[in-house]
């Protein structure tokens, strides 16, 4: 696994990218879950009792930082087989947007919307919260070896 990794992210270009999404992934989701104040200026906070929810948004930021960048250069190596690539590109996608359940500010905004169906929503994604972040880290964790896999198999990536 250790000579996949090194020659997806060999490249700068893949590099980069797995900068970029873990960066972004992780202000996003510790601004939504109200780890990161913006206004009136930008503070950070981690309440005591919450450091299990923060550290799943880091894994989860880790993860899908790993696993989208290897997606793109499978899919750039797959270009004429499209069937092949969707079923690790779209669990990608799922497990990184599952890990954005803790609504935080924008929960009011879908409970004054949706009125009774938004707050039974909210309270869903509120109470559970813990399991569905760890549901879309074993997702990733499980991408992240078919992903591999796919790249020693149908690839034939051997070490340089």
């Amino acid at each position: 696994m250790p000579e996949t990794l090194k020659i997806v992210f060999s490249n700068f270009k893949y590099s980069l990218l797995a900068i970029g999404i873990f960066v972004s992934m992780l202000i996003g989701l510790l601004v939504l879950s109200e780890y990161i104040f913006i206004e009136p200026f930008i503070a950070g906070h981690i309440p005591q009792g919450t450091e299990l929810g923060f550290s799943l948004i880091v894994i989860l930021s880790g993860l899908s930082a790993l696993v989208l960048p290897m997606n793109v250069y499978r899919i750039n190596i797959l270009k004429n087989s499209k069937g092949k690539v969707g079923g690790s590109v779209f669990g990608s996608f799922i497990g990184a947007a599952a890990g954005a359940c803790s609504c935080g500010p924008i929960g009011f905004a879908i409970i004054s919307t949706f009125g009774s169906v938004g707050a039974t929503s909210m309270a869903f994604l509120t109470n559970y919260e813990i399991p569905i972040r760890l549901a879309a880290i074993g997702l990733l964790a499980i991408t992240y070896y078919t992903t591999v896999k796919s790249l020693k198999i149908e690839c034939k990536l051997k070490p340089q």
